[in-house]
């Protein structure tokens, strides 16, 4: 038996068990003193991310003994209802175990067919609302966006917002509203919507009259197009967009460029500037799980990393016994999984490789875009947002491609804008 088929074989003996779409490893200790092991490991504040880290390293190093060891103690410290530390532990093992036994894309898999038959509208509206009002994670970049587009666009008579998103329309009724204040004729909005995933296709049944009535209230012509029939980002074209003569193009890309292929990002980069945008915003969290991707260490760090800061604005920001809270960890588990245990080829699953602002710079630029500065009142505007909530958020202004949402100083959300050079 080689080395690779005797690790799998000592990490496969568990007993698994499933409890609402989580792992739970049925393990035994390999050695007498695995339980003073464990008991020592709540000894340092950051216990998880060390033994984590280690369990990492070991799996990288193909040491069965270690990792059976280590996998045994983070599954009798682990709980998903426990503090951040229990968490992060419960979370990760999963991701780890599925890593191990080369699980991965079966256990993704089964995670999204779980979701999905949850899911429902009312359940997604809900928390989402929920998360804006307890955190800025996401009205950061509908309120940089929205300026950015409103200021580029001002005095055109008739816009075309094309907007590439996961934000399920919930940035759109600002807009409306402003547009309807503006001190000159109202313009005419068309608002195309992709929608690249089951639950966005589901979703926009329900959004599409709701946008079209409050459009009405506000006494702005408007016209709604979902493009529901892609399996995925990567597969957008110029023709699918269908721009008019004559309209003023906007591009609204929010934690959507991470969902596409790495190996097809730069055309579909190209494709958005094939529409002549009169300005494009892009919105992405600040991680990197791409560059680093072929070495295991280093991509696991950099996603304990992140996952850890988000995990513990989670737990400051609602309240301990949160459905929603609970709802978003989970959403994070599925993550997890995808990065650290699933190739980047799972069939009809879109890709979890973030990129940090700098390197999604560098691929703007090559594509012929140049970066435009958030003005003085939108940058006021993003102040007077993050006052509302509690204190540990900041504003980050590093320099011209882009301003940075941090939370106790550390950047988790990049909002740049962007023209044709």
């Amino acid at each position: 038996m080689d080395t690779n088929s005797k690790f799998l074989h000592t990490i496969a003996n568990p007993r698994i068990t499933t409890n609402g779409g989580l792992l739970h490893l049925d393990m035994q200790p390999t050695t007498s003193s695995s339980s003073d092991s464990a008991a020592e490991g709540t000894g340092d504040a950051k216990w998880a991310s060390r033994l984590l880290r280690d369990c990492a390293a070991a799996m990288s190093d193909k040491d069965s003994a270690k990792i059976h060891h280590l996998l045994w103690m983070l599954n009798e410290l682990a709980s998903p209802y426990g503090d951040t530390d229990q968490k992060l532990a419960a979370y990760f093992l999963q991701a780890l175990f599925c890593k191990a036994t080369d699980s991965g894309r079966r256990c993704y898999k089964t995670l999204i067919s779980v979701t999905e038959r949850s899911h429902s509208f009312d359940s997604a509206r809900k928390l989402i609302l929920k998360f804006q009002e307890v955190s800025p994670w996401t009205t950061f970049g509908h309120v940089a966006s929205n300026g950015a587009t409103l200021e580029a666009l001002e005095g055109e008579p008739s816009l075309h917002v094309i907007d590439i998103s996961n934000t399920l329309c919930t940035q759109w009724p600002t807009l409306l509203e402003a547009l309807a204040t503006r001190t000159d004729d109202t313009p005419r909005l068309r608002l195309t919507v992709v929608a690249a995933t089951a639950a966005a296709k589901s979703a926009m049944k329900e959004i599409a009259p709701r946008m079209e009535k409050f459009a009405r209230l506000m006494g702005v012509p408007f016209e709604l197009t979902v493009i529901a029939g892609l399996n995925r980002l990567g597969d957008l074209t110029k023709d699918d967009l269908a721009v008019r003569e004559g309209e003023a193009v906007a591009v609204n890309c929010v934690g959507a460029l991470r969902r596409v292929d790495v190996e097809e990002r730069n055309r579909v980069i190209e494709t958005i500037k094939s529409l002549n945008p009169k300005v494009v915003t892009i919105v992405e969290e600040e991680a990197d799980f791409s560059s680093n991707r072929e070495d295991f260490v280093k991509c696991f760090e950099e996603c304990l990393r992140f996952h850890t800061v988000y995990f513990e604005m989670l737990e400051e920001s609602f309240a301990p016994t949160s459905n929603e809270k609970l709802m978003l960890e989970r959403e994070c588990a599925r993550s997890i999984v995808r990065v650290l245990a699933c190739d980047d080829k799972v069939e009809d699953c879109d890709s979890e490789r973030r990129e940090k602002g700098r390197q999604w710079s560098e691929r703007l630029r090559e594509a012929g875009f140049t970066a435009a500065a958030h003005s003085d009142d939108v940058v006021d505007d993003v102040r007077a947002l993050l006052k509302r909530y509690r204190a540990g958020w900041s504003l980050l202004l590093p320099g011209e491609d882009g301003i940075y949402l941090a939370w106790k100083e550390e950047p988790v959300v990049w909002a740049s804008v962007w023209k044709p050079s």
